[in-house]
């Protein structure tokens, strides 16, 4: 094993590129895959940016997402003060109680049950805004308003709401967000889905929050305040992220018009643009941390019981060892295994979720926009600052 010399790196590291994961984790991948970086608050945990290495730490259990570990690394001290205990920082046993009760609830057949209403929200939203002047901003008027709809349909959440939890999620996304603010932003969530929780105990419907109040909470199998916060994160965490991708896989697509017109004439390869997309948009800015709990030998630094571990998944999709030609964007590519959706036990539990949305907004918006193009130029198009990276605006005509 090698002992690192020379000044840690300095982290969260500054992109070159808004699309772009920093160019340098390409030569940290090359020459040092595990390496000392330096937080705000002094911290020196590893950074992981080889794709083999960083599924090795997603799942193998000598790493730990416990967050009272003393050394759980976090990329801002806003992102550190968020107390709130939930299922995703927790290990097996305790992690795996909540996620076999709540995977039944994500499986691909009942996934593919909620397409009428996702294809319903659409349509309804392309109806809109085919009616509107154009240019138009296809994140704040079509992104936006298709994903905080369909996590609202399938959360049960009024939809008359949404401006309100849209508004403090964002604060919680922002990278260097006022600890308090966050801590407020947090409190308010959870006790808007308490009273939701509460409110469907007295009256129910077909939605995920009836069905695990009835399931889950009325048995015993989970505690209220154990499902309040898994409620939270399945509606701030679903919707962004789709919205998110949903404007910048459209200003990958205009920027990519081979591609493009290769999946409007070919629609089975819809499934495999959204994979692609997942790899090829590095969405993350921020990263997924761990602790280790033993010593681990790992890309040839040896990592010792109490060392914090930062793994970034817009690097390891970046990897050539894995994805050969990886800045090439290719359609046609197998880019299943992506890390998109991180890996291991913690796996994003609404993948398939986000993926019916991606192939329906896709498929819509080839067949009814058909001439579908950028109003300004592509470098004029603005990108936003916070832990998800991607298009802030995206002024379109048709």
């Amino acid at each position: 094993m090698t002992t690192q010399t020379g000044e840690p790196l300095d982290f969260p590291i500054p992109r070159d590129t808004p699309l772009d994961p920093p160019r340098i984790y390409s030569e940290l991948r090359r020459e040092c895959p595990v390496r000392r970086v330096r937080l705000y608050n002094g911290r020196t945990p590893w950074l992981v940016t080889r794709y083999a290495d960083v599924r090795t730490v997603l799942s193998d259990p000598r790493f730990s997402s416990v967050r009272s570990w003393p050394y759980q690394p976090s990329a801002s001290r806003s992102a550190a003060e968020r107390g709130e205990k939930s299922f995703t920082a927790m290990d097996p046993p305790e992690h795996t109680r909540f996620r076999k009760q709540l995977a039944r609830y994500f499986s691909v057949k009942q996934v593919q049950a909620l397409r009428p209403a996702v294809e319903q929200i659409v349509d309804r939203q392309l109806s809109v805004i085919n009616a509107a002047e154009q240019p138009l901003d296809l994140v704040s008027r079509f992104a936006f308003p298709v994903a905080s709809q369909a996590m609202c349909e399938l959360i049960g959440v009024p939809y008359a709401d949404h401006e309100w939890f849209e508004s403090l999620a964002h604060v919680r996304s922002i990278m260097n967000a006022d600890p308090d603010d966050a801590d407020h932003a947090t409190e308010e969530l959870l006790d808007y889905v308490d009273r939701l929780v509460g409110q469907k105990l007295e009256r129910r419907s077909g939605d995920l929050t009836s069905r695990l109040v009835t399931d889950l909470l009325e048995p015993g199998l989970v505690a209220r305040e154990e499902l309040v916060p898994i409620i939270r994160l399945l509606l701030t965490a679903g919707y962004e992220t789709t919205a998110t991708m949903i404007g910048t896989g459209v200003f990958v697509l205009l920027n990519h018009p081979d591609q493009l017109e290769r999946v409007r004439t070919d629609r089975t390869l819809l499934p495999g643009t959204v994979e692609e997309l997942l790899r090829y948009i590095s969405m993350l800015h921020t990263t997924i941390v761990r602790v280790a709990k033993q010593r681990v030998d790992l890309g040839g630094s040896r990592v010792e019981p109490g060392d914090g571990m930062i793994v970034t998944p817009a690097a390891a999709n970046k990897d050539p060892d894995r994805f050969p030609d990886p800045d090439h964007f290719d359609i046609t590519r197998d880019a299943r295994g992506h890390i998109a959706f991180g890996y291991g036990v913690h796996q994003c539990l609404g993948q398939q979720v986000a993926r019916l949305e991606l192939e329906i907004v896709f498929d819509r918006l080839l067949d009814r926009l058909p001439g579908l193009r950028l109003a300004v130029d592509p470098d004029r198009v603005e990108f936003n600052d916070s832990n998800l990276v991607g298009v802030a605006a995206l002024p379109v005509a048709w």
